[in-house]
């Protein structure tokens, strides 16, 4: 691998990296990393897989953690519409 290769990959890292910094899952970073860094989702996939296996332990906390906030999000967007919903019918 040249240079600009392992700088580019590098490059990938930091980037996915920011995104974990945002909680964002795989999916998200790939489209994140595609719409504003114009990299391939293949090659932010391929990079994701690599730090996966580096870092096992980190990312199964990782996966879990954002699990946990999704499901506590998801409960807390439910109970605000019940609110709202409760509210207008007074």
């Amino acid at each position: 691998m040249d240079d600009s290769s392992a700088a580019y990959i590098h490059l990938v890292h930091r980037l996915i990296e920011e995104c974990i910094l945002f909680n964002m899952s795989k999916e998200e970073c790939m489209e994140a990393l595609s719409k504003h860094a114009n990299i391939k989702p293949v090659i932010t996939s391929t990079v994701w897989k690599e730090l996966e296996k580096e870092n096992k332990e980190f990312f199964e906390a990782y996966k879990r953690s954002k699990a946990e906030r999704d499901c506590s999000e998801t409960e807390t967007r439910q109970r605000i519409q019940n609110m709202v919903s409760g509210s207008s019918k007074e």
